[in-house]
């Protein structure tokens, strides 16, 4: 008869560790102590519009992330605007995504390697990064999650016509949230190639991915008409590709660690293919046009979690040959060494200079520094989602600049003025609070809008007060008394 504790080991789902163990991860730290970035910003004021405005923007900018934008909206009018109702959907998508992990790892190599890959895959860096995001990164990489392991449960011989459904719906629906995200396909193509599957399989999967790309088809399509969108992207060097070697070569070790033999089902046949095959497609896209984000694949950090959690249950089970009785304490033992070896990288994702800026931390200083009859600028116009996410910060200001407001104008910065309306006004005023960036993020000034606010500024004011906080930056300006 079983002992209790191995009876309760064998009833407890391998995925459920995992999940709990993601979960609490981002949990922990959460508001990043009340900071919002840029990108974030673009979600939280897109969430709080109408589906009606909403669609005007996503026939101007960022359509391509346009049903995250319209979930996002749907969960901000059911929970209210917040960090918590910001970043809660990446949390328990990665906690999705560490359950798919998990129960992959137990079907190709054990148990332990699948508990061990659901445990790593939120300790990756790159995944802490996103796990707190309020952006689709995450939610993209729960549905490739499912989509593999719906694979896996094709290529055992387990699949119904409704799994393919499902693995279809789950390709769309990754790429309706990132389009980027269909180079799970060919990964999972290797994948079919390396295990010799059948020619049911072969015809069914041809089949749903067929389907699945077309249905994102026309948001290809469309997106490419806005692909202005991502022009600040710099164009791939060879120091860009290091972190993905890096990642390829320890994915590399963890395959060459199972064992892998041309025609069999395994870890290495399906994680290394999902972790080399985005970062090599991405590389390859980008050599056309510059799109080298991590973040664009972080799906395949699954692969790199998959092969890991391999190369630890092989661990776990060699040290059981030797030392049954402490076997068991293997595993807690090595994510515990993990855990304390990240924390490092933990805290600093967590912290508010994890992010390039802090949308929310200057409104603060603008409530402080506006005095009755002042104006406000931002350079470049993209800096006015400060105002955008706090509104109160900004009452009483006249944004002088602005022609036609974000909301109207179906975009996220709103419609300036032409230059020169733009130099009347500024020289109509006494005293400017200009938003810009802090020196260390900031780009140069590009735009003849923009030069002629900078120029106006130096030529005709003076600086009065100046606050900078976590790469924004707010400056007071007067007039200068006019000469002689």
């Amino acid at each position: 008869m079983a002992s209790p504790p191995a009876a309760l080991r064998r009833r407890v789902p391998v995925w459920l560790i995992p999940v709990l163990w993601t979960v609490a991860l981002g949990l922990w730290g959460l508001s990043r102590q009340n900071s919002l970035w840029r990108d974030e910003a673009a979600t939280w004021q897109v969430a709080q519009r109408s589906t009606a405005e909403t669609v005007h923007l996503l026939g101007n900018v960022d359509v391509v992330h346009g049903c995250y934008y319209l979930l996002m909206h749907g969960l901000f009018e059911c929970f209210g605007p917040g960090t918590t109702t910001l970043r809660l959907p990446s949390v328990l998508a990665t906690a999705v995504a560490a359950a798919c992990v998990a129960v992959i790892g137990e079907r190709l190599a054990g148990k332990q390697a699948g508990l061990a890959g659901g445990l790593v895959l939120g300790l990756l860096p790159a995944v802490q990064f996103y796990l707190q995001e309020g952006r689709p990164y995450a939610l993209v990489a729960a549905g490739a999650g499912i989509s593999t392991l719906l694979l896996v449960t094709a290529l055992q011989g387990r699949a119904r016509t409704a799994h393919w459904i499902a693995y279809g719906s789950a390709v769309l629906a990754c790429a309706l949230l990132n389009w980027l995200s269909l180079m799970i396909l060919p990964a999972h193509l290797v994948t079919l190639l390396w295990t010799r599957a059948g020619r049911e399989v072969w015809s069914r999967w041809a089949v749903a991915s067929a389907t699945a790309t077309a249905g994102a088809l026309p948001l290809v399509l469309f997106s490419r008409g806005q692909s202005g969108q991502v022009s600040w992207i710099p164009p791939l060097t060879w120091h860009m590709l290091i972190g993905p070697a890096v990642l390829l070569a320890i994915g590399g070790l963890g395959a060459l660690l199972d064992r892998p033999r041309t025609g069999q089902l395994s870890v290495a046949a399906v994680g290394l293919p999902l972790l080399a095959v985005p970062q090599l497609g991405l590389v390859g896209l980008s050599l056309v046009q510059p799109l080298f984000l991590d973040r664009y694949v972080l799906f395949s950090m699954l692969g790199l979690a998959l092969l890991i959690g391999t190369a630890v249950g092989r661990a776990v089970r060699a040290a059981g040959t030797r030392f049954p009785r402490g076997s068991v304490w293997v595993l807690p033992a090595v994510v515990a060494v993990a855990a304390v070896g990240l924390l490092p990288q933990s805290l600093a994702k967590r912290s508010p200079e994890s992010r390039v800026d802090d949308v929310l931390a200057i409104a603060s200083d603008v409530r402080r520094m506006k005095a009755p009859g002042s104006a406000v600028l931002f350079l470049p116009a993209a800096r006015r989602d400060t105002a955008s996410v706090s509104p109160d910060a900004f009452s009483g200001l006249r944004d002088i600049a602005l022609e036609q407001s974000p909301k109207d104008s179906g975009t996220l910065k709103g419609v300036e003025a032409d230059a020169d309306r733009i130099r009347t006004a500024m020289l109509a005023q006494r005293r400017i609070l200009l938003v810009t960036d802090a020196p260390r993020v900031a780009r140069p000034v590009r735009g003849v809008r923009d030069r002629t606010k900078a120029a106006v500024l130096e030529k005709y004011f003076a600086v009065v007060g100046d606050q900078q906080v976590r790469g924004r930056r707010v400056t007071v300006y007067e007039r200068r008394a006019p000469a002689g």
